[in-house]
């Protein structure tokens, strides 16, 4: 599935982020879900339950996806969130692991992005 994986990534990333996490799972995410985020039990009900908490708490939260790469069943999405207007947010890195066209493993990491930093290149 060229580059079917990785746009199934990004909408999922997307409707999460808009507060659509239900629909989200229901479109994208296969029965066995698994993820990595060490702040949450392992399961898929877990981590849709704090997304949408996340999402009822922020509704103003804005994803804007930077840099999306398929490689295999894996697709890694660089992103800067920001959860309110104004926040300087942090960079993200989601990575999936797909099986027939279905998220069956998610892995993130974020990074928060300073006010001052040495770097002339920036995080994006």
């Amino acid at each position: 599935m060229a580059n079917g994986n990785k746009a199934a990534a990004v909408s999922f990333l997307q409707m999460a982020s808009k507060g659509d996490v239900r629909e989200a799972y229901s479109k994208f995410v296969a029965p066995g879900f698994k993820h990595h985020n060490p702040y949450y039990e392992g399961s898929a009900e877990t981590l849709m339950t704090a997304m949408e908490e996340n999402a009822r708490e922020n509704p103003s939260k804005a994803l804007d996806v930077k840099l999306a790469i398929e490689e295999g069943d894996f697709v890694a999405v660089h992103s800067h969130v920001r959860l309110k207007p104004g926040e300087l947010g942090g960079a993200v890195v989601h990575i999936f692991r797909f099986e027939a066209g279905h998220i069956v493993e998610l892995w993130d990491v974020g990074q928060a992005v300073p006010e001052q930093s040495p770097n002339q290149h920036g995080m994006f």
